[in-house]
This record gives structure tokens, C-alpha cells and sequence, in this order.
């Protein structure tokens, strides 16, 4: 996996999350991933506690490090090393930046035409909103995500991880995968316009075409899904259990395993849309039947239908899949999450 993009010069001058995360997937498959940051350094090196054991041996917030393995990082100051760093991307492949649009033309001037330049922005080159700035949060309360986040009558709640930068990260190293192709092919660099905004709203999927079918806004509904039913988080006699029915099979199997009765004398529920419609009473036959059962109990019982208990991030970390799968690596003497590629062959 490593040396996919073995040769691949990629110059890295974004910050926070979205480019950090791109460029890291790249150097995760191989690119020469080469980070510049100011003097004072990345944002995200201050966005603590918790601070830990940096990859240069020296503290640094926990949060720098889950977006900048496997990268080579320098420092240069823009406005007065403008020299310098032209010189490193005359001889790049990609450029990633995500300054507001034409913020790095202004700082460095024009980029050489055969490089493949990723701009990554909170809206986008264009539109009225192109010149705003924009965190996560901020994306997260315009785009609507919020709204549909968190418990029904509760407060808006944001996802509980940087959710639309990680998406636009993921995005970013899509689009740059592609245009490295092309180049490949034609030897036509690209320039590659992402925004927070345009994936953010892409990533609503269900829930916006849900919103445009029957001209009515989703609201938040917890952890329950709009669409099908019983899928959400139940109380087991010890914690939180997931039960994810996703057909009418499976629906069965819940039935008999948890020895169900008043499905028997409901047969639309045996449909998932009679389950929906009739959502509050099927949830609360099942709520009843998992209440009796600890989750280790409820796992065993409900073998071969998508459930699991609802985990802490330690005990995510520690589960023995994650621990087969090598979760948790190492890069320069420091514990980091592994990258998620896995390639069955080389």
C-alpha cells in the first residue's frame, strides 16, 4: 500500500483539518507529503489538553496528530520566504492549499502550469458566499446537519467529530487521485475547487432527498433513523444497545430470537413500512424485550443481525477488531491512528 504514489511530490499548505487530512491519505499510499507551516506552526498544535509526545519529540496537542502522519513538515513564512516555497512546488506534483480563494496567487503568485493545485475552502471559488471564512461547527448549523442531529426538542447538536472537514478531506484526496490520472493520460494539470459547503450538502444524502420528496423539513429524531424501524439505540439491563434492522428478514430473526408476541398481532409489521408508520409502538415492543437482557446477552441472541453495544472510544480502540486490523500504529515513536487503506494484494 505504501508505495502506490511512490514519486508523487505533493506540497502541503493547508491547515486544521480538511487538507491535513488529505494530503495524509496521499503519504499514507506513498507521496512525498511535504508540509509547510508558518514559523508559529499549525493551529491545531495549540488545540489542547489533551497534549502528548509530538512526531519531533516535543509536546504537542493530541489533536495535530490525527492529520499529519507520514509527512514531512517544514517551516516558511509566506509573506517572506514567497521564494522558497515557489521553489518547492516548481518541482510538485499537487499542491494543497486552503486559503480563502486566491489568497495563495496573491501570496506566491502564479502556480506552474503543470501542477495540479487542490484549493480547499469553507464555500467554494464561487457563489456569494465564497469570501466567508468557516469552521466545522459553522458548516455544520448552515448545511442543516445540526438540525437533524441530537435528541427530538433538544438543542442543536453537532456530530461529535470534525464531521464535514473529515468528509471534504476525504473528497479532496478523491478529486486528487483522479486528476493525477488525468495528468497521467493527457498531461493536463487540474484545478481542483472542494468545498466544506458542497460536501457537507452532498453528504446529507437520505435525509435532503427525504426533504425535497415530501417538501418537508427531517427533524432530529436521537439516534432512530427516518427510514426504517427498529433501528436505534435501546436501554439493555446494562447500557446502550444498537438494534439495525435493515429488512424485513431481519425483522423476523428479531421477532423469534427476542421471542416478540404483539408482532403477531400486527401483521403490517412485518413490512418495513408498516414498521415506520407505526414506529413508536414497534419501538416500544422492542425497548420492552432488550430492557430484560444485558448486551453481551443481546449480542449472543441476536448473531447475524446488525447490533452491538454502544461503545466509549477506549473501548472502540481496544475491541479485538481493532487491535486484528492494527487500529492503532506507530509513526516516528508515536502512537497514531493507522491509516483505513487496506489492499488484499500489492
Amino acid at each position: 500500500m505504501s508505495g502506490i504514489l511512490q514519486g508523487i511530490k505533493v506540497v502541503d499548505v493547508s491547515r486544521i483539518l480538511a487538507g491535513p487530512y488529505a494530503t495524509q491519505m496521499l503519504a499514507d499510499l506513498g507521496a512525498d507529503v511535504i508540509k509547510i507551516e508558518a514559523p508559529w506552526g499549525d493551529d491545531t498544535r495549540r488545540w489542547g489538553p489533551p497534549f502528548t509526545q509530538g512526531f519531533d519529540g516535543k509536546q504537542v496537542a493530541a489533536y495535530f496528530l490525527s492529520c499529519n502522519r507520514n509527512k514531512t513538515i517544514v517551516n516558511f513564512d509566506l509573506k517572506q520566504d514567497a521564494e522558497s516555497v515557489q521553489a518547492m512546488i516548481e518541482t510538485a506534483d499537487v499542491v494543497v492549499e486552503n486559503f480563502k480563494p486566491g489568497t495563495l496567487e496573491r501570496l506566491l503568485g502564479p502556480i506552474p502550469d503543470h501542477v495540479i493545485v487542490c484549493s480547499i475552502s469553507a464555500y467554494g471559488a464561487t457563489g456569494p458566499r465564497r469570501d466567508e471564512p468557516g469552521y466545522d461547527v459553522a458548516l455544520q448549523a448552515r448545511s442543516g446537519i445540526m438540525s437533524i442531529t441530537g435528541e427530538a426538542q433538544g438543542a442543536p447538536v453537532k456530530v461529535g467529530v470534525a464531521w464535514i472537514d473529515v468528509i471534504t478531506g476525504l473528497n479532496a484526496a478523491n478529486a486528487i487521485l483522479a486528476a493525477l490520472y488525468k495528468k497521467e493520460r493527457t498531461g493536463k494539470a487540474t484545478h481542483i475547487d472542494i468545498s466544506l459547503w458542497d460536501c457537507a450538502i452532498a453528504a446529507l444524502v437520505n435525509q435532503a432527498h427525504n426533504a425535497m420528496a415530501s417538501n418537508e423539513n427531517p427533524v432530529a429524531m436521537g439516534s432512530a433513523h427516518p427510514n426504517l424501524v427498529p433501528y436505534r439505540a435501546f436501554e439493555a439491563a446494562d447500557g446502550w444497545f444498537v438494534l439495525g434492522v435493515g429488512s424485513d428478514a431481519q425483522w423476523e430473526t428479531v421477532v423469534e430470537r427476542l421471542e416478540l408476541s404483539e408482532p403477531a398481532k400486527n401483521p403490517d409489521w412485518a413490512t418495513n413500512k408498516g414498521r415506520v408508520i407505526d414506529r413508536k409502538a414497534v419501538e416500544t415492543c422492542v425497548a420492552t424485550a432488550i430492557a430484560r437482557l444485558d448486551r453481551s446477552e443481546l449480542e449472543e441472541v441476536l448473531t447475524g443481525v446488525p447490533c452491538a453495544p454502544v461503545n466509549t472510544v477506549l473501548e472502540a480502540l481496544a475491541d479485538p477488531q481493532s487491535v486484528a486490523r492494527g487500529a492503532i500504529a506507530q509513526h516516528m515513536g508515536v502512537d497514531v491512528l493507522a491509516s483505513p487503506l487496506r489492499f488484499m494484494s500489492d
